[in-house]
This record gives C-alpha cells, structure tokens and sequence, in this order.
C-alpha cells in the first residue's frame, strides 16, 4: 500500500507539471491570436511528435520528452535587411548560425503573413506575449495556494495534547547516545506527573486562560521550578492538576518554527522550562487575505534562489560528490519535486486531508518557480525575448529624441550563441540536479 501511494504521489506532480506546462503555452497561445500572429504550432514536450492535430492554421500537438514545450509564432527574427532579404553568410560560425535562423524564419512567411510577424509587432504585445506563459503559472500558483489556504487552512498547532512524554531526556544527551526509550534514571516528565493524557485540551496555565499553543509553550519556558496550576478538559470535563515544570537543555527555535543552528550546523541550545508534552496539529482554513502575502513570501523565496543559484548549484555539487548535507531549501529538479511528492502521499503519519494540502502546497511552488525561472533576462527563457523587446523600444525611442533614423527592429538572431550557451547550462544544471536527487536526495521530513 504504501508504494502505491508513493506512486500516485509521483504521477500527481508528474500530470501537474505537465498540465502547468500546457497552460503556460496557452499564456503565450491566446496573446499571440489575440494580436494575428500566425502561430504554426502548438506543443508539449520535445522530441519526436507523439500526436498531433491541425485546426485552422495551428498545429495541436504532444511529443515524446515531456520536458517543456513551445509555441511556434511565424516571423520571430526579422530580416538582415530593409528589403527583407536574407544577408549573405559568412565563414563564422556565430554569424552562420545566425543567418540560418533568419532564413529559416524567412521561409515560414506565407503570402498574406507580412503583417502577421511577430517581429513587426509593437514591442508591448510582443511584451505581453512573452509573459503571458509566466503569468499564466502565477495565476495557478495562486489559485493553488488560495485552495489550500482557505479551502484546506493552514496547519495550525492547537492546545489539545498528541502526546505526553513518561519522562525528560536532556536534548544533548540524546544527541549524544541516541536514546529513544526512558531509563529507570531519567527523571519523569512534569506531565505525566501531573495525570495528563492526549486528547485532553488545556483550558488555563498559572490561572490565566490559554489561547494558543505559542502562549503557553513561553508561560512553561519561564516557570521552570515553580509548582503551576494546570487545568485541561477531558470528555467534556475541566480537570485541575498541579504541574511544576523541569529546567532543562531545549533547542531554540526561530519564528518560522525550526530549530536555530550554529555555525558548525548544531542546534543552538537554551535552558527553559518543560513539561513534555506535544501538541495536536490540525488544518484551519484561513481568510482570503492570507492569500497574497503567502504567494508573495513564497515568490521571494524563489527569487532567492534563482539570484544565487550559481552558489546553490556549487553546494550541490559539493553534496553530491561528498558526505555534506543537501540545503532544503535549495534547488531540486522534477525527480526530487515528484520524491517528496511520493513521500509526502505514503506517510502513514498525515491525514489524508493534509496530504492533499501539501501536494496542492507544492504544485503551487513549482509554479511560482516557473513564473520567477522563466523571467530570467536571457534567451531562450521568456525574460530574454521581453529583455530584446525593452531593448529594442529603448534603442527607437532614443533615436526620436535625437532625430536619428529609427533602427528599426532588433536582430535578436544575433543572440543565439549566446542562447545555445545558456541552453547548455541550463541542460546541465538540469543534469546535476537530477544526480543529486538521486543519490542525495533533499530530506524534509527529518
């Protein structure tokens, strides 16, 4: 049962992406009509063409690598001349290239097509072409995360006990001998002590009402020694104890929730008052003005990423091929997104309902990450094309302002080398990652 589930949680990202792949060149379709662009064809995948189908003057078609896909727009490179002829070629190979493509899209142009180029448009629809498939993966990621904020809720820690603890193991000493079962030595936890039992739900700490789960944990923190009233409700009936919690080494952790560590990657250690005892977690749908700050912390995120992704690709690299831990908050590829799918899907531990808010929870991510990666400022992602098109305005405008000859439009066939480069590197970026999710894989679940 288990690898099914680990299953159907890999082909639940896998028919995410790809879905998310063939909106994202519906965001380039629909612009491109919308303006009389003649569009050729329509395709998810690369490689050989599995299926296809023709309407009107577009070819609808599914190909064997359902790595990305593409919109074939007619007229994207204009001519080397004014006259539309195609420039001689010359013995270099970055100008051959060049003229290639040029000549290539030279001969896509049918009679009746000179006004429907994509090159002879106004620089903003050509702008609000190239980042209708961005845009269209912002508009799922929040989507996404608006299901699962208000429709799922967010995991919120409640004051009802999961588990009370039979005694108090110092943090550093189960570092240290990995004890996971209580000694006869070990001093018994404050809560079981004080009767408690999960399911019971505490109602007031110290004589003051108990709101959240956050309030308490500090109230225990600082009442370290001292003998405390503890009232909880149990099957409907409040139920006072006596509770006197034990000064010990506790891991300090940060707002987001996860333990502080040091320079030398270990948890950064205080002493403070505990009682042993775990909370219930339970989703709580969340208001609509959730929403955007949640998509927006999740977009910086990935901005984070992406501005340093030669240094995240390094530390990959370098955890790959040694014993260093992955970041989990680096880059993974496809493979390690459908893994943590698959575990996410098979832990027995998650409630149903929660698992489908974490799957919802990461297609949205890897939405917002096509959105940021996409908007790169280099060929051939979609930043490049909106990067020569601002050029080019940028380039014309400046002309009018000095009476100079308008330069007509950008040649941005004289990119592609540089394009062929950055589609090297991104295959191989593609490639290390992959590896490293494989054989070091990121770990989120501890």
């Amino acid at each position: 049962m288990t690898v099914l589930l680990f299953i159907l949680g890999v082909l639940f990202v896998v028919v995410g992406i790809v879905a998310s792949i063939a909106l994202h060149e519906v965001g380039h379709l629909v612009p491109a009509k919308l303006f009389k662009v003649r569009v050729m064809q329509y395709m998810i995948g690369f490689g050989p063409t599995m299926w296809s189908r023709k309407r009107g003057e577009t070819e609808y078609g599914v190909k064997a690598i359902p790595a990305g896909g593409y919109v074939s727009m007619v007229g994207m490179y204009p001519p080397a001349e004014q006259d539309g002829a195609v420039r001689p070629s010359s013995t270099g190979m970055f100008q051959s290239l060049a003229d290639d493509a040029r000549k290539l899209a030279a001969e896509q142009v049918q009679p009746g097509d000179e006004h429907r180029v994509f090159y002879k448009l106004p620089v903003w629809k050509r702008i609000v072409i190239m980042l209708g498939g961005p845009f269209m993966n912002l508009v799922i990621g929040v989507v996404l995360f608006a299901v699962v904020i208000m429709g799922f809720g967010s995991a919120q820690v409640t004051t009802t006990l999961a588990e009370v603890h039979k005694c108090v193991v110092p943090a550093s000493q189960q570092a240290e001998t990995g004890q996971q079962d209580c000694l006869p030595s070990d001093p018994q936890a404050p809560a079981s002590a004080a009767g408690l039992k999960p399911g019971d739900t505490i109602v007031s700490f110290d004589g003051q009402p108990v709101e959240d789960w956050q309030q308490m944990t500090e109230r225990i923190r600082q009442a370290a020694g001292e003998e405390t009233q503890i009232t909880v409700l149990r099957n409907g009936e409040r139920i006072q104890s006596e509770i006197t919690p034990l000064l010990t080494e506790r891991p300090v952790v940060g707002d987001d929730g996860r333990a502080e560590m040091d320079k030398h990657g270990n948890p950064v250690m205080e002493k403070v008052g505990f009682v042993g005892m775990g909370a219930q977690v339970e989703l709580v749908p969340q208001p609509a003005t959730e929403v955007l700050p949640a998509v927006g912390e999740n977009i910086a995120r990935v901005t984070g990423v992406v501005v340093n992704l030669p240094e995240h690709l390094y530390e990959v690299g370098q955890a790959a091929f040694s014993e260093e831990p992955r970041d989990p908050n680096g880059p993974i590829s496809v493979v390690g997104v459908g893994r943590v799918a698959g575990e996410v899907a098979s832990m027995d531990e998650i409630a149903t309902e929660s698992k489908f808010a974490m799957l919802f929870r990461l297609m949205a991510g890897v939405n917002l990450a096509l959105c940021v990666f996409n908007l790169i400022p280099l060929l051939p992602l979609d930043g490049g094309h909106v990067a020569g098109a601002l050029w080019e305005g940028l380039r014309r405008r400046i002309a009018k302002l000095f009476g100079r000859k308008d330069p007509g439009p950008f040649d941005i066939a004289k990119l592609l080398p540089l394009t062929y480069v950055v589609a090297v590197a991104l295959l191989g970026m593609g490639a290390l990652l992959v590896y490293a999710d494989i054989v070091k894989p990121v770990n989120l679940f501890g």
